[in-house]
């Protein structure tokens, strides 16, 4: 009884830690890119600051320290047609997310974000990996109809924030699709530290080449970098820490608990954001727009659950196709 409690607890801990670090990573980002304090408007150099930190904290936890084991099973060819386009779509999302803190506020993004669920299902089916009912058609309507309810309540749209957000959805789609094509269905399993290894490296370079042509002149007229190393250290922490606590919470808990911790750091990210900036004004059709997509959300997420459930189940009927928890692929986030 007494280690079931400690049990309970210590997950309700990873969940909260999980929230926390969730929704301070995007403040903290916002922050740093919007204050005037620090003065770092650079999305795409936060960016690839933030790969290249967890490209060298991986390699040396992973392969100096060992304090964490990578799966192994990686050869050249797998990373080329599998890891490569994963960790361009994995840039591309942090780029174009970040960049749009730049032009509307955090909570109106994260409410632009209910729409994922849409596009990866539309992606799908375009891909095959999909198939449409009218039950699925029902809850997409939903879902694109309360984000643009909530879109119609926003006092300060800026529709270049909102192409570089929805820009960000699309490439956050795009890299759930590759991991469902190129490394599920060619038997890949990778835990998420082992996908941060890979794909961080990967993401890095991807960044690099857009931030010599796009940011690093704008950087080179400021003056020297003088931006404040420690705040920037700092958020590369927390991202990294963040990863680290989504590999903890699907260690520990269901998908269903993850699902539902995701819809909570999303209301409080929205409810925080209106008290820490001056620049989000929630309004109640704000509101009541995002409840509505955040229901769709949650029948969506209902839905794949009792699929993979019946999947799972079908597979625990046949010896030859059955897989153990542990052994599943997992992505990160």
């Amino acid at each position: 009884m007494a280690d079931l409690k400690t049990d309970t607890l210590r997950t309700y801990a990873y969940l909260l830690i999980y929230i926390a670090l969730s929704s301070g990573q995007i403040f903290f980002n916002k922050w740093v890119l919007s204050s005037k304090e620090i003065n770092f408007p650079y999305p795409l150099g936060l960016t690839l600051l933030h790969m290249v930190f967890s490209s060298v904290l991986c390699f040396t936890l992973t392969k100096i320290l060992k304090v964490m084991k990578v799966d192994e099973g990686m050869t050249p060819e797998v990373y080329v047609t599998s890891v490569v386009p994963i960790g361009a779509m994995f840039a591309m999302t942090l780029w174009l997310g970040n960049t749009a803190y730049l032009y509307i506020s955090v909570a109106f993004a994260q409410m632009l974000k209910a729409i994922m669920p849409v596009a990866v299902f539309v992606l799908g089916v375009a891909v095959g990996l999909e198939v449409m009912s009218c039950k699925m058609l029902l809850i997409m309507s939903v879902i694109s109809f309360g984000v643009l309810v909530a879109s119609y309540g926003e006092i300060n749209i800026n529709w270049v924030g909102v192409v570089y957000q929805m820009g960000g959805v699309v490439g956050e789609a795009l890299r759930l699709i590759f991991m469902e094509i190129f490394v599920k269905k060619k038997g890949l399993k990778l835990n998420p530290i082992s996908v941060m290894y890979y794909v961080s490296p990967c993401s890095a370079i991807c960044l690099f080449l857009p931030w010599i042509f796009l940011e690093k002149s704008k950087m080179d007229e400021h003056g020297p970098w003088n931006f404040p190393p420690v705040l920037l250290i700092l958020n590369c922490l927390c991202t990294f820490a963040l990863n680290l606590s989504v590999f903890l919470v699907i260690t520990h808990t269901s998908a269903l608990t993850i699902r539902v911790a995701g819809v909570v750091k999303d209301w409080v990210v929205v409810l925080l954001s209106a008290v820490l900036f001056a620049d989000t004004k929630l309004t109640i059709i704000n509101l009541f727009g995002y409840a509505i997509a955040i229901a769709g959300v949650a029948a969506y997420n209902n839905y794949k659950l009792k699929n993979e459930a019946s999947r799972d189940t079908s597979n625990d009927t046949d010896p030859e196709s059955s897989q153990s928890q542990e052994s599943r692929p997992l992505t990160s986030r």
